[in-house]
């Protein structure tokens, strides 16, 4: 895979996703990644292609690739992205949104 992205710059979004967002990482784990019986999730990865995840399925571990919906060029587009992969993963599960993100 490639990435535009430094191993820093994917170290801190990891950080901040598993810090601040391990619910929408579940909830795009369970709406988007094929895997609705998700109990857990941590981003595990990020590329120019897609966000990664270990989501815990079944008491084991499962690695869920979920693709952005364009490939990825700067960091700043690693937000938007999420962002709507939360959306879409908040619509495909019929959960409501947070307003603001």
């Amino acid at each position: 895979m490639s990435t535009p992205f430094t191993p820093d710059a994917v170290e801190a979004i990891k950080r901040h996703m598993n810090d601040d967002h391990a619910d929408d990482a579940l909830l795009i784990v369970r709406g988007l990644g094929g895997q609705p019986e998700a109990t857990a999730a941590r981003t595990s990865g990020v590329d120019a292609e897609a966000i990664e995840f270990v989501a815990v399925v079944g008491g084991g571990e499962v690695g869920v690739r979920v693709p952005w919906s364009t490939t990825l060029t700067e960091r700043a587009q690693v937000r938007w992205e999420v962002v709507r992969l939360y959306r879409e993963a908040c619509a495909a599960l019929g959960v409501p949104a947070r307003g603001e993100h």
